[in-house]
């Protein structure tokens, strides 16, 4: 039963809403208590970083860029493969990767047309790499008797014909009889003697 004086009523209604106004505090304090419940499943694990690796290929003797040259990435990090990709050069003769681990040992190796096969070992450990690559004309092999090294190979680049010995007959010279006619001469057949144990009849 409610009282009958004004501030009597207005001092219970106060009361009464600041006990409801405390209420879910006491409830959700209750609730923070009460541990969240654990997580099964896949854990997340982030992509390594990677750099980004572009390859210039040029002609050694006018520096103008080779187009659709071959360009092999081969990565290795802490020992381990992780594959390797070919591109081939655009007009700029550039050839650009993005997929490089940071940090990566790279070993990158150049084909081209007409010119010798260039392999080199890059330690790539920023977030971005440019690399020059002259290539050059192939060069005469170096042995241990004559020492070629700076002189051009003796093969012209491209598909070469196999060199084979031409044969040439000899002219027989008058008055000797070629092997062929000598062999091809008959041997005079001998003539039969008469058997031992028979006379001529007369």
């Amino acid at each position: 039963m409610l009282p009958r004086n004004r501030s009597d009523r207005a001092f219970l209604l106060c009361l009464i809403a600041l006990l409801f106004s405390l209420a879910p505090l006491h409830t959700r304090a209750q609730d923070d208590t009460t541990a969240a419940p654990e997580k099964h499943g896949r854990k997340y694990k982030s992509p390594p970083d990677t750099s980004h690796v572009e390859v210039t290929v040029l002609k050694d003797f006018n520096k103008k860029p080779i187009m659709n040259a071959a360009v092999i990435f081969r990565p290795t990090k802490d020992g381990i493969d992780e594959g390797n990709l070919e591109l081939k050069t655009d007009p700029e003769g550039k050839a650009a990767i993005d997929v490089i681990p940071t940090g990566s040992k790279v070993t990158i190796q150049v084909i081209a047309d007409g010119f010798s096969t260039f392999a080199g070992v890059y330690q790539v450990n920023e977030a971005s790499r440019a690399i020059v690559i002259s290539m050059i004309r192939p060069r005469a092999q170096v042995s241990t008797y004559v020492d070629n090294s700076g002189k051009p190979a003796d093969l012209k680049p491209g598909v070469q014909d196999p060199v084979r010995p031409k044969t040439s007959a000899k002219p027989a010279t008058p008055g000797t009889p070629s092997p062929a006619s000598a062999t091809s001469r008959a041997a005079p057949s001998p003539s039969p003697t008469p058997s031992s144990g028979t006379s001529p009849k007369p």
